[in-house]
């Protein structure tokens, strides 16, 4: 049983994959006059900005990070939180679990794109990529969370939906749980647990006095 329970944002807690898509399509588009399909950019899910552009073959990448996310905002009206994610954080509260969030986002990106949506006042303790020389897949994102926050690995637990959360969450030493509602490609990802809804986390919560 976990009592710290520790969320990544995109496609764990709000549903962002439409529009971070599209505002990259648009931008490569606008910019460097690139149709690139969806296909090819699912690999951007999950990672930073910065580490996926150069993927693309672009060379000013604070330039097109920063056009990134002017265009992402275009297309903000899609951005939704999860069904069930309400219920699962009021659950986690009656259970006095500590909540917590690791993301790739930066701390303004979780400013512009997080806090509207209302969950921040959840969330005991907040990594981003800004708190960090390296980020996810590299487990030092959630080392950073456990030194901060004072958690035991063997009582917390990762919640995300991709490969790279996974990986951060075994080289953390800290078990992992698949958020099936936001995953895209749920193989070659060796959760120990798979959860179908949001609300299925609380069975493996602990209840604090």
């Amino acid at each position: 049983m976990y009592e710290s329970i520790i969320f990544d944002i995109d496609g764990t807690l709000i549903d962002t994959e439409e529009a971070v898509i599209k505002g990259l399509q648009k931008m490569l588009e606008t910019d460097y006059g690139r149709v690139v399909e969806r296909e090819r950019l699912i690999f951007a899910l999950g990672i930073p900005g910065r580490d996926s552009l150069p993927q693309l073959g672009i060379e000013d990448v604070k330039r097109a990070h920063d056009r990134w996310n002017h265009f992402i905002h275009e297309f903000f009206e899609t951005v939704k939180v999860f069904d069930g994610i309400a219920d699962l954080l009021e659950g986690l509260k009656n259970k006095k679990a500590t909540a917590g969030v690791v993301t790739s986002k930066t701390s303004q990106e979780v400013i512009d794109d997080f806090n509207p949506f209302g969950l921040t006042d959840y969330m005991d303790y907040t990594v981003c990529s800004s708190d960090t020389k390296k980020h996810k897949p590299n487990p030092e994102p959630l080392l950073k969370y456990l030194e901060i926050s004072g958690a035991d690995p063997k009582k917390s637990i990762y919640i995300g939906d991709t490969i790279y959360d996974y990986q951060c969450a075994r080289d953390a030493g800290i078990d992992f749980g698949l958020a099936l509602w936001g995953c895209i490609n749920q193989e070659n990802i060796d959760a120990k647990y798979k959860f179908e809804k949001p609300t299925d986390i609380l069975e493996v919560v602990e209840t604090l006095k």
